[in-house]
């Protein structure tokens, strides 16, 4: 009897022992999760998304908007995301369903902006015209909902040969009250002109205004040959006009994101210069090809971060996917660190 119950004993302190350990590795986990969930690692979404727009809509969601696409050979005018954190993306119906009847099926660089007075969601686009005459264009559509359907206005905002008007991004200045469209590529200028209060064409008597002109040359480091992909952001007393080039696509692909800035959104702009005596401030490297065509978004916290496309060095079939990297500050210069895309794990954007 004594050598049963010394073995009930031994039996119940190895028990303990292990409910004991069980226990601390329990306690543990949580936080072991937390720390995990912290961080993210690139792409943010695996798919073929250029040229991508995020944006924080009035209903608190972020909403990402891309180059048209085929999914099961269906046409996609408009890509769309959504997300609550900038990380995880949900897919959401094409955008822009019906195309208009101006355009073809060619549709790419889209840029959405929330017009406080029409209490409307704006969504400005490049296309290819139908008309020869016409060229490429820049069309505007309208939507209740960030997530659309927007339906176009019915005609183009601006048309020209070749694709110097394409590429558009609208900004909405505080300080002035003033509303201004960058738009350009095609070995053309970047441009700015103010639009209507509706959003629907250009102010009456307004001009349009030459930013950033390409920099013809074979230098392999020289991205500007051709210019494009604007995107204007304000931080402390600079407006920040960053803009891609000189080739996005193809098995030539050559790309990269640079900068510029000014104390007015309309310029002069001064560009700015690393250490190669350059204005990129993000490059290749053996990851990651060709990143660029840009937008800026705002966390809760104030951290301002880069989204934009790159090409998978290690599955380049798979078009011009979608990444993200924090903007850090130095010199009055945005800066990315390392000046390349990020291969590891980052800390992700603060939104709650």
């Amino acid at each position: 009897m004594r050598r049963i119950s010394k073995i009930l004993l031994g039996m119940f302190l190895i028990f303990g022992f292990f409910s004991c350990q069980n226990s601390k590795k329990n306690a543990l986990s949580k936080p072991e999760i937390e720390a995990e969930d912290q961080f993210y690692t690139n792409p943010v979404v695996n798919l073929n998304f250029p040229d991508p727009t995020v944006i924080k809509a009035e209903n608190g969601m972020y909403y990402a908007y891309a180059t048209n696409t085929k999914i099961d050979g269906q046409p996609i005018h408009i890509q769309l995301l959504e997300s609550e954190d900038l990380l995880h993306w949900q897919t959401l119906p094409d955008a822009m369903p019906e195309k208009p009847v101006w355009a073809d099926q060619d549709f790419w660089a889209p840029h959405v902006t929330y017009n406080d007075n029409t209490q409307k969601y704006y969504l400005f686009y490049s296309g290819e015209s139908k008309s020869p005459y016409l060229g490429k264009c820049l069309g505007v559509a309208v939507a209740t909902s960030p997530g659309g359907p927007f339906v176009d206005k019915g005609e183009p905002l601006l048309c020209g040969e070749g694709f110097e008007n394409i590429d558009p991004m609208v900004y909405k200045d505080k300080l002035s009250g003033k509303n201004f469209l960058y738009w350009g590529s095609g070995f053309e200028n970047i441009k700015v002109q103010e639009l209507s209060e509706d959003f629907l064409n250009f102010k009456e008597g307004s001009k349009a205004k030459n930013l950033i002109a390409p920099v013809p040359g074979d230098d392999p480091e020289n991205y500007e040959n051709l210019v494009e992909g604007a995107w204007l952001k304000k931080h402390g007393g600079f407006y920040y006009l960053y803009y891609s080039g000189d080739n996005c696509c193809g098995a030539n692909t050559h790309y990269a994101v640079m900068v510029a800035r000014s104390k007015n959104p309309t310029g002069p702009f001064e560009k700015f210069s690393n250490k190669s005596g350059k204005p990129f401030i993000l490059n290749k490297n053996d990851r990651w090809l060709a990143p660029g065509h840009n937008s800026v978004i705002t966390d809760k916290k104030g951290q301002d971060w880069m989204m934009y496309h790159a090409i998978d060095n290690r599955d380049p079939e798979n078009g011009r996917v979608f990444l993200m990297y924090k903007i850090t500050y130095e010199n009055g210069w945005p800066k990315i660190s390392g000046g390349t895309p990020s291969v590891s794990k980052s800390k992700k954007p603060k939104v709650e």
